[in-house]
């Protein structure tokens, strides 16, 4: 198996066995994110997918083990293409753990109710969406082209059918002009969508991502590590997820937390206040996409 260009996938899938069922991101138009822009959007034939999940299954179809689906968008892939694959998947990878993938907010709206209760019977275990930020000017700023009320309700039809849910949302997106605005409203739509999981990157920008013209020209300014501090500070007094499972230990991160949301707020809120008494943050050559 060859895979195209470069490949992304959750934190927490790094064990996993990666298939491609699309080459790219179907929006590919945000500004932070350089992921994706060196490729075309396509969805792969079905008989590249198979090919490859033929080729995988010969050598892992007996193992335990988890399977991501990539590239930037799966659930854009026709629902019977997507059924086929997972049913795929259910013989040929029997010990299979789980099957999980990235979606977008339209992608899931657009599959509807009955779709998604399909996806979820033939194996879907859980779908990650970026949600960046849950204020509206920001996610109109970084061409996101989605809105928070579609991803309420992406999250509401999700938890109709049983498919579990990690949204990822990016410290310091706004700059310090929109702190404040982005941690208050990102915590209002956390606390709105109720994620089974929820994450937290910080803001690190590729040489070629559009933002960094913005930051140029001095539209926007980079949020410093103790900046970084106040905002998730703020963001924890306000969001109400209980329950949901939440980790701020990316390799972009200049602090790791992690916990369960309501319930470790506050240790989280003191592990924080230690660190910007102590100035104790991970060193900038330590960071990484």
């Amino acid at each position: 198996m060859i895979y195209e260009g470069d490949v992304y996938r959750p934190p927490s899938e790094a064990r996993s066995l990666i298939i491609q069922i699309t080459i790219g991101c179907a929006n590919n138009s945000c500004t932070f994110c350089n992921m994706y822009k060196a490729k075309k959007f396509r969805i792969r034939t079905r008989e590249e997918i198979f090919n490859d999940l033929e080729e995988m299954s010969s050598m892992y179809g007996s193992y335990p083990l988890r399977i991501f689906l990539a590239d930037g968008d799966a659930l854009v892939v026709p629902t019977e293409l997507l059924l086929d694959i997972l049913q795929f998947i259910h013989v040929r990878f029997p010990k299979c753990e789980r099957v999980t993938a990235y979606a977008t907010a339209k992608d899931i709206i657009r599959k509807g109710k009955e779709d998604l209760l399909r996806l979820k019977k033939a194996g879907l275990s859980m779908v990650y969406v970026g949600a960046e930020s849950g204020d509206e000017n920001i996610l109109k700023a970084v061409k996101k082209n989605v809105s928070c009320e579609e991803m309420v309700k992406a999250s509401q039809m999700l938890k109709e059918a049983e498919i579990l849910l990690s949204v990822t949302f990016i410290s310091g997106l706004g700059g310090k002009e929109r702190m404040k605005e982005h941690a208050l409203h990102s915590a209002t739509l956390a606390s709105k969508m109720k994620a089974d999981y929820l994450s937290f990157l910080t803001l690190m920008l590729e040489e070629s991502a559009p933002m960094l013209q913005d930051i140029k020209e001095g539209k926007m300014h980079l949020l410093s590590p103790l900046d970084v501090v106040e905002e998730m500070k703020l963001f924890l007094k306000n969001v109400d997820s209980d329950g949901t499972v939440f980790r701020m230990n990316h390799a972009s991160n200049y602090i790791s937390l992690r916990g369960v949301l309501n319930q470790d707020i506050p240790n989280m809120l003191k592990k924080l206040a230690e660190a910007e008494e102590f100035e104790r943050f991970k060193e900038e050559r330590c960071r990484m996409l």
